[in-house]
């Protein structure tokens, strides 16, 4: 791997899992430092999450970490709903025993992480329990364009998990959508999975409220989200 892509790796996934927090000011030179490496494949990959939506560049002001547009999170959750109400639909007819039994083992893993608090771990295993769906459905590579479309989304979620009460209620409507799976009732697990993707939005207001500065609003083009 190119010293660019494993800078780009490093910092895409410091920006998702919140490390670097939206607001972070991206300075390159410190970066090549921690990566033992020059300024141009940093330089590039920070070009490249410009690109994605996760660094903003403002001329003149500086580089940071991207605040989370609420916008692009409701677009993303239109895709993200629409994909995976298919994929459960489908999951649900050619679900066989071993398919069960392997995401009755991710439930189980996620029970262990809200009983440890592991916020990460969870985010772990729900990324598992959703990409088992598709694979289930016979389409994997529909979670590959899910994961591509949540990319802001993970964002917010991983601010969202420490709430009280959030991991476990995640856990239960995982619960409902493989409940619905077993009984072999195709309505129930979509309306099931529908429930469960609902739940975003409610949860992002008081995300939005209790930490405002991670989140902007919708951009006019050419406006730097730092400025806004």
């Amino acid at each position: 791997m190119s010293a660019a892509k494993q800078v780009y790796h490093a910092l895409r996934q410091q920006i998702l899992d919140m490390t670097l927090l939206p607001g972070t000011r991206i300075i390159e030179r410190d970066i090549a430092a921690e990566h033992g490496t020059s300024r141009t494949p940093v330089h590039e990959a920070v070009q490249r999450l410009a690109d994605e939506g996760l660094i903003e560049i403002a001329p003149r002001v500086g580089t940071f970490v991207a605040r989370i547009p609420l916008d692009q999170i409701e677009e993303a959750m239109l895709v993200r709903t629409a994909l995976e109400a298919a994929v459960v639909e489908r999951a649900a007819t050619r679900a066989t025993s071993e398919g069960l039994a392997r995401l009755r083992a991710i439930l189980a893993e996620q029970h262990a992480c809200v009983e440890a608090n592991d916020t990460r771990g969870f985010h772990r295993t729900d990324e598992a329990f959703h990409e088992a769906l598709a694979d289930i459905a016979g389409f994997p590579g529909v979670w590959r364009l899910i994961v591509q479309a949540k990319t802001q989304v993970d964002r917010y979620r991983r601010l969202t998990l420490p709430m009280p009460g959030r991991m476990d209620g995640v856990v239960a409507e995982h619960e409902a959508v493989v409940a619905a799976m077993e009984s072999g009732h195709a309505p129930q697990a979509v309306a099931a999975m529908r429930d469960h993707l609902d739940h975003v939005f409610p949860v992002v207001e008081i995300a939005r409220n209790f930490r405002p500065d991670y989140f902007v609003n919708h951009l006019p083009a050419g406006q730097s989200g730092h400025d806004a």
